[in-house]
């Protein structure tokens, strides 16, 4: 039987990490996060960060040596060549990580056991993918089907900027560096509507495990 491994992603601030915490803590699935894993990719002393402070010099990191990720962040934002040029060094890290991941859950294991209280996932539990650039990344061949979180441009723009506290400007250009919303959404196999309630949200992600993969 195929492993149902789900790749969830959508915009920023359409919700991703409300349905990817809903599917850990209640249905207690395995949940890899791509935005982790990148975050691991630029850590102090890593080759990705040497490459990059090779780049654009000691100015892209702070006092300590890590990562200036506010600096990063305008650089991404700003200029769409350097921001393809960061995300090659960090996808092929990532794309590793969530490999290991899913062969760590489908790895022969003994019978399942509880874990203080917790049920330990088998191979038939479904995997869940955070990939917030799935698309873009190209990382679709990682997933047996795709779950977009959606919300409307509109309410996708007010909810950056009442999140992280940024002009109308910074969070249009953040959102347009992305694939559109409405274009995720048509490449979706499902796709959650985040722009009512917490309950209608959890209605369709407790429909969605319902039904099988593809």
């Amino acid at each position: 039987m195929q492993p149902r491994i789900i790749g969830l992603t959508g915009g920023i601030s359409t919700g991703k990490t409300t349905v990817s915490d809903y599917l850990a803590t209640v249905h207690q699935l395995p949940v890899f996060d791509a935005d982790i894993f990148a975050r691991d990719a630029v850590k102090l002393g890593s080759p990705v960060l040497k490459a990059i402070s090779n780049r654009y010099g000691t100015g892209i990191l702070l006092d300590d040596g890590n990562l200036n990720r506010g600096q990063l962040g305008h650089i991404i934002f700003s200029n769409p060549a350097e921001r393809h040029w960061i995300e090659q060094q960090i996808h092929p890290y990532v794309r590793r990580r969530l490999r290991e991941g899913i062969q760590k859950i489908l790895a022969p294991k003994q019978p399942p056991a509880k874990n203080n209280g917790k049920i330990q996932p088998t191979p038939q539990t479904p995997i869940v993918l955070v990939v917030p650039l799935l698309f873009e990344a190209k990382m679709t061949d990682l997933v047996t089907e795709i779950w977009v979180v959606y919300a409307p441009r509109a309410l996708e723009i007010e909810r950056l900027i009442k999140r992280d506290g940024l002009a109308a400007e910074q969070a249009i250009a953040r959102i347009d560096s992305q694939m559109s919303i409405d274009e995720k959404a048509s490449l979706a196999d499902v796709v959650l509507d985040n722009s009512s309630t917490m309950d209608h949200l959890v209605q369709q992600i407790d429909a969605a495990l319902l039904k099988s993969s593809r």
